[in-house]
């Protein structure tokens, strides 16, 4: 099976080759990419939590960090495994990595939060926890030269799922999570099957219970 992987350049490379030792051809399509929001300092030292939703949010905070948080959260094991990688430990990686599986399982009142993600991020946490909020990057969704040839496609994101619609690609989709589910069927993009755990391992797990 010929699978078409959308993650931004230089992000695809994990999941490409779990997906070739399963047997797929893979055709890398970046169609977002992601671009910093300034180089300025995040001061996180006044924060009693500090929450962090994605692995390119994780890179960006610890780029700009001053001051160590006194508590880390991090929505999904990628993000958190991004913040060990600059020596960060999240103390809470929530089972179920979307803002409410974080949300049911951070014990509240939570004191003083920052989110730090994505600009235009979903405001869930913010609202519910009467947090601050800092956008460390946006996503920028890319049109490709050529229109990728394949037999599933792999959307990680919201604007993955949007610009891949923008190709008017009749290819059945696999998502990495509800969210990007609900932004694929809602342009038009007809998922076949949601990972059960919303991270690489899922989207992987789940791609080879399609078979071959």
């Amino acid at each position: 099976m010929r699978v078409i992987v959308t993650r931004p350049e230089g992000q695809a490379g994990e999941l490409a080759d779990r997906l070739r030792a399963l047997g797929h051809e893979v055709v890398l399509c970046p169609l977002v990419r992601i671009e910093p929001l300034g180089d300025g300092p995040v001061d996180v030292s006044s924060y009693d939590w500090v929450i962090v939703t994605s692995a390119n949010g994780a890179r960006e905070l610890a780029r700009r960090l001053q001051g160590r948080p006194r508590r880390l959260a991090a929505i999904g094991p990628a993000t958190a495994a991004a913040l060990a990688d600059h020596g960060l430990v999240a103390d809470l990686v929530p089972r179920v990595s979307t803002q409410e599986g974080l949300l049911a399982e951070l014990q509240q009142p939570a004191g003083k939060v920052l989110v730090a993600a994505a600009e235009g991020a979903r405001r869930l946490l913010v609202d519910e926890l009467g947090a601050d909020f800092v956008p460390l990057y946006r996503t920028v969704e890319l049109r490709p030269p050529v229109s990728p040839s394949g037999d599933l496609v792999v959307l990680t994101s919201g604007s993955a799922a949007r610009a891949f619609a923008a190709l008017g690609l009749d290819l059945p989709a696999v998502s990495i999570g509800p969210q990007t589910t609900a932004a694929a069927e809602a342009a038009g993009v007809r998922v076949v099957a949601e990972a059960a755990d919303h991270d690489l391992d899922g989207l992987v797990n789940t791609i080879a219970r399609l078979g071959p």
